[in-house]
């Protein structure tokens, strides 16, 4: 990835590989032991926040663990509340003890935030908020979301099979600019005397640039394809961003970009999803078309994501929401989190065999059929978020990966 992120200069490839394992085995059922002296060691803070957030991480912590073990890794966790539980407790969505131990750790594992419970909160004591100082504090700009059709759950998805097979997309979001942060913004009168709110879609140059790098990076370590969405036809803000898109081309110029108005990006993700290979937007566009790519894998359950700054931490998280109600009803669907994990000892702590064994447990669970409630199919064994978390825990301990 590019120098400007502490990426640790691993390889890039898909998420997760069609064969990423050999066929031996280790004895079944046997939990491996740790390394008698862990040559790694890492500190991750952990958030699990509210709803579904505190089951999906604590299973995603089990699977950590037992990866990190055979790898000879060992980690120090810190778990701290954010969003609508640190509101319960502290009376403020993001209280400083979290904000520095974020800062302070290798990385950070997020679950969910928000609730019906703090809906009609003032914003500033909205859950969200915290979410967003949070990325702020942590100062990660570049929000990295893939969307990949695995071959197990290409019926789950709401597209024709012809359509959704073989999907394989990365978005590549600006997460700290635009009109979220833009000023000026908030609520005032018109000349007419109307009440009206506000809010400013801007973005500096240098904010566009180094989105584009990574977004540049990222294509080409994939298939060397980049399409930038905007809505230059109406917005001076999009106008700008594309100026800039096409000034970075010019350093990589084995990357074949396009460009693509937002409405015609959304139609396409529907129409056509195969033509992408990776997608950079602005923060807004970003987050509509990354939560619309989800859907084409069949359920938002199942997808992870990264946010990554010039240097410090990374965030890690499942992009999708804390699901209040099914929270501890054992109903929630943690496979987003544990390869949100995955991605975590990836692109944060360079950790590459780790991760490796994650999305293949990932995998063979799903070619074992065991499925939670948004993935189920008839022929398919339904189960709960714990005992999903078990039969990962069970392929992280039994496959074997193949040799490089």
């Amino acid at each position: 990835m590019a120098a400007c992120l502490q990426l640790n200069a691993k390889p890039f490839s898909p998420l997760l590989s069609p064969n990423p394992v050999s066929t031996r085995t280790r004895k079944s059922g046997r939990i491996s032991c740790s390394a008698a002296s862990p040559s790694k060691r890492h500190t991750i803070t952990l958030l699990p926040g509210d709803g579904i957030g505190p089951e999906v991480i604590s299973v995603a912590r089990n699977v950590l663990n037992l990866a990190a073990s055979i790898e000879g890794i060992e980690f120090k966790y810190q778990e701290l509340p954010v969003g609508g539980a640190a509101l319960d407790l502290t009376g403020v969505p993001l209280p400083e003890e979290t904000l520095l131990a974020a800062k302070q750790s290798d990385a950070v594992l997020l679950g969910a935030i928000g609730g019906y419970k703090w809906d009609k909160n003032e914003k500033h004591l909205k859950p969200e908020t915290g979410l967003l100082k949070l990325r702020e504090g942590l100062k990660v700009f570049a929000n990295l979301r893939p969307a990949t059709v695995l071959p197990q759950l290409v019926d789950a998805s709401t597209l024709k099979r012809e359509v959704a097979e073989g999907v394989d997309l990365m978005v590549v979001r600006e997460l700290t600019g635009g009109i979220y942060f833009g000023k000026p913004r908030g609520f005032g009168t018109n000349e007419n005397g109307e009440e009206i709110g506000f809010n400013t879609e801007v973005y500096a140059a240098y904010e566009i640039d180094r989105i584009a790098r990574v977004a540049f990076e990222t294509a080409r370590k994939r298939k060397g394809k980049l399409c930038s969405v905007d809505k230059a036809n109406v917005l001076e803000a999009s106008m700008f961003w594309r100026k800039r898109i096409m000034a970075i081309a010019l350093e990589y110029p084995d990357v074949e970009l396009s460009h693509m108005y937002v409405d015609n990006a959304a139609m396409q993700l529907v129409r056509d999803p195969k033509q992408f290979d990776t997608i950079v937007t602005n923060n807004i566009f970003g987050d509509i078309l990354s939560d619309e790519a989800s859907m084409i894998t069949g359920s938002i359950g199942m997808l992870p994501s990264a946010s990554l700054g010039e240097s410090g931490p990374g965030l890690f998280e499942p992009i999708h929401g804390s699901a209040p109600d099914i929270a501890g009803q054992d109903k929630a669907n943690p496979l987003a989190t544990i390869l949100s994990a995955a991605m975590l000892l990836k692109y944060g702590l360079g950790e590459e065999n780790a991760a490796k064994r994650i999305e293949a447990a990932v995998l063979d669970t799903l070619n074992k059929g065991f499925r939670t409630g948004d993935i189920y199919s008839a022929g398919t064994k339904l189960v709960g978020c714990k005992e999903m978390g078990e039969e990962v825990l069970k392929s992280v301990d039994s496959l074997v990966l193949s040799p490089v």
